[in-house]
């Protein structure tokens, strides 16, 4: 599988390196509106092809596939583009802006005989593998609560009045959807679709929220999701059940996960020590469904990026944050 990569930042870098440690894939291509940079980064990745036009690199016989890694607001015009050329895409988290237009690149995909996944990488690591396996060791579910709360350097921009990417109305940003995602994913992955959902929002100037709790209603249990881009957090996110309690340490890698049984107090490790390129056991997991052809395993990443595009689509609009490619429906 030949790979072509939109975005030159760090998180490109770090796909890349995962590209380089997994099999049947390979870096072809890189994109960047610059020259100078597109340069730069294919010296620093050692990328055969060079593109400052995303027409030309969709339409070339080149790659098979995308990496999307651009402003979140950019995700569908360009995923489009490359799924009407018949390439898979990989689209980092969030996939997209809103529902409409995650069920319009999906129909694109089917119509093009192509796949389109979200680069959700913490639910296809072994660890959280092993954490799904061993959740009936802690009896039934009652209380969760996840989270992924980091000060953003950006935020030092907002408070002198910029309004960087990742706070802007404009390129679909916001503390739920940049950092609530990773802790959603997990839930989503584990527990599926809540019966309800309710997010408050610590609203900035920007129009976008700096934070916020976003509670997810099931039928025996409630889990609470914190996340955070204006302070931090240094506690564990846990998954509590009557007869033991399951601890992360970090809902955005999963490294470390303990099980603690109630009555013993005996803390056991859930798990293995992982890869630092951990991005390598999701491209891993979207080759096998591409060369498979694996239609079951597909629909169900789909559903898990459906439910928590739906969630945080309607956490926004609880809040009044809407982003300019929103219909008018959801105003």
């Amino acid at each position: 599988m030949r790979l072509a990569t939109i975005g030159t930042n760090w998180i490109t870098s770090l796909f890349i390196e995962a590209v380089e440690e997994t099999a049947g894939i390979e870096l072809a291509a890189v994109y960047s509106r610059s020259q100078q940079k597109a340069e730069a980064f294919a010296e620093q990745h050692s990328a055969p092809l060079i593109f400052t036009n995303l027409e030309t690199m969709a339409e070339s016989e080149e790659i098979d596939c995308v990496y999307i890694a651009s402003p979140n607001s950019l995700h569908f015009e360009q995923a489009m583009l490359f799924l009407k050329n018949k390439k898979h895409v990989i689209c980092e988290k969030p996939i997209f802006s809103n529902t409409a237009e995650f069920e319009a690149a999906h129909r694109k995909a089917e119509e093009n005989g192509v796949f389109l996944f979200e680069a959700l990488r913490g639910i296809h690591t072994p660890n959280f593998k092993e954490l799904k396996k061993q959740l009936n060791s802690i009896g039934k579910v009652r209380n969760v609560l996840l989270h992924r709360n980091k000060y953003s350097s950006r935020y030092e921009d907002v408070l002198r009045g910029e309004v960087p990417n990742i706070f802007s109305l404009q390129y679909s940003g916001g503390a739920l959807v940049d950092l609530g995602v990773y802790p959603l994913s997990i839930a989503a992955a584990l527990f599926g679709k809540p019966d309800k959902s309710s997010y408050s929002a610590a609203m900035l100037s920007t129009g976008v929220d700096g934070s916020g709790s976003l509670v997810l209603e099931y039928s025996e249990f409630v889990c609470t999701i914190l996340c955070s881009k204006i302070s931090t957090s240094y506690n564990s996110s846990e998954i509590q059940g009557e007869q033991g309690t399951i601890q992360i340490d970090d809902t955005g890698s999963l490294a470390e996960i303990y099980l603690i049984d109630n009555h013993s107090g005996e803390r056991h490790v859930i798990g293995e020590v992982e890869s630092a390129e951990n991005m390598k056991y999701e491209i891993a997991a979207f080759l096998q469904i591409i060369g498979n052809a694996d239609w079951t395993e597909y629909e169900k990443l789909t559903q898990i990026s459906r439910e928590i595009l739906g969630v945080t689509e309607a956490a926004r609009k609880q809040n009044g944050i809407f982003y300019p490619s929103d219909k008018e429906e959801m105003r």
